[in-house]
Parts: structure tokens; C-alpha cells; sequence
């Protein structure tokens, strides 16, 4: 089939991180895509070879000034709606061939109780160009009862023939035997708190730091610190190492390298979870803290134990006291049982196809 798939970038690539792996997957599996993106300038460095059966359209450029016929599948993601003179020339095409598209709002992810029940629900569309169409909702999720998460046919098997050691020195790193945590955050209120507990901590830590808000973050934190102490790291057991930035494979690659990941926003989630190592989670920050509720959802779905509720917790600034200490041992089976509930249920892009195919 034909798939037109419609982003908007915000501001984290969060979007077009998914929009991207969801567009490749579908590729992977015989399907023809076009990807219509407001700003496509991040997969120049997220996906740099770019992917065959994909096509890159910008997002103003119409069905009739490009001369394409319509698909078969409209995926808006995130709530971003198509523009109405895309909708009619879909519309026309129907009633030319009295093919309708399935229209699909691919939603946000969420462990909320609220998306088993909206799953795969119609919204019949009522006016505007696209008025006699219907709408369906789609939620990805952690249940059976969702549209499951993002994951590739061949990831498991990628991940088993990993080579951390090549890796990581393609990239100067030589571990000698110290703790590797990556960081990719915004920029979270304990994150001075985080580097005190690395600095003084008794294991040694090198944290990987990601390129952009996350390594801007982490600089002006220290530099705050040294003004503060200029002595603050004289015995410290922790090391910064900056990375460029990676490719989604080569993320994959850095949290299957660390022992502890901290991620942030939606696609980087589902990839520390099939990572199957300890993470914490920063969700998009909300001004209403909608959010938080979002996380004790999430945290009560991945029966996480009291210590590391807290740290995320704190993390999201849901709370004003300290961090609790690091407790890899104990996370890691967390993360694990996590992995493998996962695996149990069909991947999203098998139930996307699954339900297109039904309400064609």
C-alpha cells in the first residue's frame, strides 16, 4: 500500500524520531511511503543514508502541484492536522474511484488508563473537506489492549551482535572498567544534584552526554558549580565525554554501551526499554504538570519500586527532595521484566498494517 504520513516538527525531534522509524519499518515491510514533513532538516544527521521505499515530501507542497496520485493510508501524527486542500484533493480522488483512504491520528504514547479505551475508536469527520470520511484513533502503548510500541523485525537480533568495545572506541572511548550512563535529557531541576551523586559516589562513572540541550545543560551546570567551588571535582570520580550527533542505530548503540540511561521524551523511551537496561524517564514538560500524572501512570505499569518512583520523581521535578542513590543492581531486573512483557505483544507497525488492512 501507499502511506502518507504527516509531521510537524515542534522542537525536540521527538516527532520526526518516530515519524521516521515508523516510515522506515513500514518500508522494511513492502510498504511505499511518503513522509510530509514541515522541517526535515534532523534526518540529515538522524538518518544520514535515508531509506529505500521512503520519500521525503515538504509538508506545503500539495497532491496536485506535485502531481501524485492519493494513498492509500493518512497517518496524521501527534494531533497535527492535514491542511484542507490535501484533505480535498483526497476527496476528489474518491469520488473519481470510490476508494476512500483510512485516516489514521496516530496518538501519543501513554500508560493512562483513558488510551485502552480510546484505541481504534472511529471519529466520523463531519465537516470541512474531508466531511463523509472517518477518522480513526490509534494509541501506541505498554498493553495488549493498545497499538504496542515501535519495534523492528531485526532489532533483536542487531542488539546480539553488538560490538561495544568497536564502538565505543570509534568514538574514543576506552572504557577501564568504570560505569558508563548516557545522558539525553532538556534540563531536568536535579540535574546538579545527579552530577554531585556521580562526582562523589564510590564507583566511577563516565557519563556520555548527548548533543544538544542535554550537553548544553550539562556545561552550564558545571560551570555554575565551579564558580561556586572551584575545587567542586578535585577528587571526582566522574568523567564527561560529549558525543556528536548520532544516527537513531547509533543511539541504539549508546544505550545498549551503558549501564544506566537517562532518556527523555517519546521515541528515546521505547528504545531504552528494548534496550532492557536500568533508565530513567523525562517526560516533555507541561505547564499544567499533566505530566506527572502521565509518569505515575507509566511507573505503576513498569511496577517500579519505591526508590526508583522517587528518582523519577525528582527527575521531573514532582518533588523537591534529593535523589536517591543509583541503584543499578536493583533496576536492572525492572528494565528486563519490562522487555519481556514487551516482546509478548505485537510490535505497533504489525497492528498498524493489521488494522488498515480490516478497515480498508
Amino acid at each position: 500500500m501507499l502511506w502518507d504520513i504527516f509531521c510537524k516538527v515542534i522542537d525536540n525531534f521527538g516527532d520526526i524520531g518516530v515519524c521516521w522509524r515508523l516510515s522506515a519499518d513500514l518500508a522494511s515491510r513492502g510498504e511505499q511511503v511518503r513522509l510530509w514533513v514541515d522541517d526535515a532538516s534532523a534526518l540529515c544527521w538522524m538518518a544520514p543514508t535515508g531509506c529505500p521505499g521512503v520519500t521525503v515530501l515538504p509538508w506545503a507542497q500539495s497532491l496536485e502541484a506535485a502531481g501524485l496520485p492519493p494513498a492509500d493510508v493518512l497517518v496524521e501524527a501527534f494531533g497535527c492536522e492535514i491542511a484542507p486542500e490535501f484533505i480535498a484533493a483526497c476527496v476528489d480522488w474518491v469520488r473519481a474511484t470510490g476508494r476512500k483512504p483510512v485516516w489514521i491520528n496516530l496518538e501519543y504514547l501513554s500508560a493512562e488508563s483513558f488510551v485502552e479505551r480510546a484505541h481504534g475508536l472511529p471519529s466520523p469527520v463531519l465537516s470541512g473537506p474531508g466531511a463523509g470520511l472517518t477518522k480513526h484513533f490509534f494509541y501506541p502503548g505498554f498493553t495488549a489492549r493498545t497499538g504496542g510500541l515501535l519495534r523492528e523485525a531485526g532489532l533483536a537480533r542487531r542488539q546480539l551482535e553488538f560490538d561495544r568495545a568497536t564502538w565505543l572506541a570509534r568514538l574514543g572511548i576506552d572504557p577501564q572498567g568504570e560505569r558508563l550512563v548516557s545522558l539525553f535529557c532538556y534540563e531536568p531541576p536535579a540535574l546538579d544534584n545527579l552530577l554531585d551523586q556521580l562526582a562523589g559516589g564510590a564507583q566511577p562513572t563516565r557519563l556520555l552526554v548527548t548533543a544538544g540541550r542535554a550537553a548544553a545543560a550539562t556545561r552550564a551546570a558545571i560551570e555554575h558549580k565551579k564558580r561556586l567551588q572551584p575545587l567542586w571535582d578535585v577528587h571526582s570520580k566522574l568523567s564527561i565525554s560529549y558525543l556528536p550527533a548520532l544516527t537513531q542505530i547509533d543511539f541504539d548503540h549508546l544505550l545498549w554501551a551503558c549501564d544506566l540511561n537517562f532518556v527523555r521524551g517519546e521515541d528515546s523511551l521505547v528504545r531504552a526499554l528494548w534496550a532492557g537496561k536500568p533508565f530513567i524517564w523525562q517526560l516533555y514538560p507541561q505547564d499544567d504538570a499533566a505530566h506527572h500524572g502521565k509518569l505515575q501512570a507509566f511507573l505503576d505499569w513498569l511496577q517500579a519500586p519505591a526508590p526508583l518512583r522517587q528518582f523519577h520523581r525528582v527527575w521531573n521535578g514532582a518533588s523537591a527532595a534529593g535523589l536517591p542513590p543509583i541503584d543499578g543492581a536493583a533496576w536492572g531486573p525492572v528494565a528486563a521484566a519490562a522487555r519481556t512483557r514487551l516482546l509478548a505483544q505485537d510490535d505497533l507497525t504489525h497492528q498498524l498494517l493489521q488494522f488498515v488492512l480490516k478497515n480498508r
